[in-house]
């Protein structure tokens, strides 16, 4: 079941940096969010009909929303100044680092050596590929505060899945009410151009709505059989999927930092998938 986790893991890294290659496209990345999370919640809704609500599982679902309207907005803006290869690796890279910590701590997950070694490895592949990018003082600060918001909401709907009745109860309602709450109030803020930015770029957001929940759906039933210290480093392999479409779809360039990088994340992915 571990295994299937991993590869669970991995999938999900892989759908993610196609979610966020669609944000960082779009012309207006505020209501490109607001509209995926709503599509993401909208597309969900039946489903809470199927589902016990998470009951023992509200707090960490209150907090996770929170944390994830801190996510969006650091994550918006990080896109907003800076290219998604510069940006991407920090805030994916340093993730992980914080989630294993949080998950010791407030989990009681443990963390073996080889879980150590792989997890730096990732984590070094991923700052690697960043080093001579364009990233200034704004950019750097937004993309550690996103970082530090994914590890956050990490170990919450670790911490959700867990707790609720059954893992789908709470992914269910997670989705539904993250996107509802977040997605609707961003949409609101941004009032007419929303609406009209909606009539232009529905069919991509909404494609995206539903890649995010099969991703971070997939990430959190992976967290509710498997310790988050060795699992969450495994989706960061989304930055190998990142570089490459960022390459190929958004005419940024790639340079021998960012192979090298790739190298060593995908050791550290070779290490994560052995470790027991």
């Amino acid at each position: 079941m571990l295994e299937i986790a991993a590869l669970m893991m991995i999938a999900s890294g892989a759908i993610h940096a196609v979610v966020n290659a669609v944000l960082k496209s779009g012309d207006d990345k505020l209501a490109s969010r607001a509209l995926i999370d709503l599509s993401g919640g909208l597309l969900v809704l039946p489903t809470i009909l199927f589902f016990p609500p998470p009951h023992g599982a509200w707090g960490w679902l209150v907090g996770s929303l929170v944390v994830h309207a801190v996510y969006f907005l650091a994550l918006v803006r990080a896109f907003e100044v800076a290219d998604m290869s510069a940006t991407y690796p920090v805030m994916r890279g340093t993730a992980p680092v914080f989630a294993a910590f949080g998950a010791v701590v407030f989990l009681g997950d443990a963390i073996t050596l080889p879980v150590s070694i792989g997890m730096g490895l990732v984590t070094s592949g991923i700052l690697l590929s960043a080093i001579g990018r364009n990233l200034t003082r704004e950019a750097l600060g937004y993309s550690l505060l996103t970082g530090l918001a994914v590890a956050t909401y990490t170990v919450l709907d670790a911490g959700g899945v867990r707790n609720a009745p059954t893992p789908y109860s709470y992914i269910a309602w997670a989705f539904f009410v993250l996107g509802a709450v977040i997605g609707g109030a961003f949409g609101a803020w941004r009032g007419r151009t929303f609406i009209e930015y909606t009539r232009r770029n529905w069919k991509s957001c909404v494609a995206a709505g539903a890649a995010g929940v099969v991703s971070y759906g997939l990430a959190m039933l992976a967290y509710s059989v498997g310790e988050l210290p060795r699992l969450a480093p495994l989706r960061e392999s989304s930055i190998l999927f990142a570089l490459l479409i960022a390459t190929l779809f958004l005419g940024e360039r790639p340079d021998r930092l960012k192979i090298a990088g790739g190298i060593v994340i995908f050791g550290g992915v070779v290490v994560l998938l052995l470790s027991r």
